[in-house]
């Protein structure tokens, strides 16, 4: 039967729509990223990149056991975690991604290792997911070292703990409370017997945060514990398992190291200072006035006093000054009207608090992460 005028329109009709189709579909093909599949590494030290930007490792040292992870287009998750090693001592492994450079291992791109006083800010951010069969810390790790060494251990780890799960510890012993990044920390200090061990353990489990890990390089400062002329080499987040530890993950990760003329908590200007700390202490409270007097030979433009208060001691009221933390490490900072120090100039403030026990006075301050002298 030979087909009608109409039907002939319509075959020509549906032929052209189908290959229009054809021809965006093969065009989508071409152009359209193509997904990767996810990579498993079960290699002790093995390593892949992510993103173009940040390494993920296996990084299993403490059992001899299998440890395999997972990398994702946007973290990892660990595969594998047979075994399991005593609470009261090192845990298995350390699985974690990474942007810096870790035993030469350096993420594609970084700027780190890079000098406190040049880092005007470093945001970050990390989501974790949790299991309940394991024992476990999820902890978020930040390196700072005297030198730029890419190899090696550091001299000084900063750890945020935002989960723990079972009866594991951080090194070392608590040393008091503080608030950084707008939260309230446990602060831990200790040595493992290679470097120092600074630990912030969050009062309860956090599964997301972004914040500036500048904050906690300013805490490390402040505590005697690294100093503004070194280096920051790696950040890292991952998980420190004990027993088992499957599924966990860290589902996102991101970190950027911001330059700019002002180190941590200093906007610039003389390195050289004397504190004077005057005190009027009762039972049960006291007042402190503190005058900052600029020994050097430039003006100071901006400043950041930090110190820390003994145990025991915690500010609830301050004048002529912005205050960060209430016990522990504290920053002071300039208000509007006080902010500018001449060479040979002077900056007063003061505050009250209560106390228990013997009352001392801090040991140290450092303005602008340079340490002072003391009247």
């Amino acid at each position: 039967m030979r087909p009608s005028p109409h039907h002939a329109r319509r075959a020509r009709g549906l032929l052209g729509a189908l290959l229009t189709s054809l021809v965006s579909l093969a065009a989508l093909l071409t152009t359209a990223p193509v997904a990767q599949a996810d990579t498993t590494i079960c290699d002790t030290f093995g390593s892949t990149t992510i993103q173009g930007r940040y390494v993920v490792q296996n990084n299993r040292w403490g059992t001899s056991a299998t440890q395999c992870v997972t990398a994702t287009d946007s973290g990892f998750r660990i595969a594998q975690a047979d075994g399991s090693v005593p609470t009261n001592g090192a845990p298995k492994s350390y699985p974690s991604i990474f942007n810096g450079c870790h035993y030469t291992n350096c993420s594609p791109g970084t700027n780190l290792p890079a000098q406190l006083s040049t880092i005007s800010t470093a945001p970050s951010s990390v989501s974790f997911n949790y299991v309940n069969n394991a024992v476990y810390d999820a902890a978020y790790d930040i390196w700072l070292d005297p030198t730029p060494r890419t190899d090696g251990v550091n001299r000084t780890e900063i750890m945020i703990w935002f989960n723990r799960v079972g009866s594991v510890q951080p090194i070392g012993s608590p040393v008091g409370n503080t608030n950084v990044g707008g939260r309230d920390w446990q602060v831990w200090s200790g040595s493992n017997g290679t470097n120092d061990v600074l630990s912030f353990v969050a009062p309860s489990a956090m599964s997301s945060w972004n914040f500036d890990v500048m904050d906690f390089a300013r805490q490390a400062v402040s505590r005697g514990l690294a100093q503004n002329s070194w280096y920051l080499t790696s950040v890292q987040a991952g998980f420190e398992p004990w027993q088992n530890g499957a599924g966990l993950a860290v589902t996102s990760f991101s970190s950027t190291v911001n330059k700019g003329s002002s180190g941590p908590g200093t906007p610039g200007g003389s390195t050289a200072c004397k504190v004077a700390y005057a005190t009027n202490a009762w039972q049960g409270g006291f007042t402190a006035d503190v005058t900052i007097t600029n020994t050097g030979a430039t003006p100071v433009s901006g400043w950041k006093l930090a110190f820390t208060l003994p145990s025991g001691q915690q500010i609830t009221s301050a004048w002529n000054a912005n205050l960060s933390g209430s016990s522990g490490a504290v920053t002071a900072s300039n208000v509007s009207h006080n902010g500018e120090l001449a060479a040979g100039g002077q900056a007063s403030f003061g505050f009250q608090g209560t106390s228990s026990g013997a009352f001392t006075k801090p040991s140290a301050f450092s303005l602008n992460g340079t340490a002072c002298a003391t009247a």
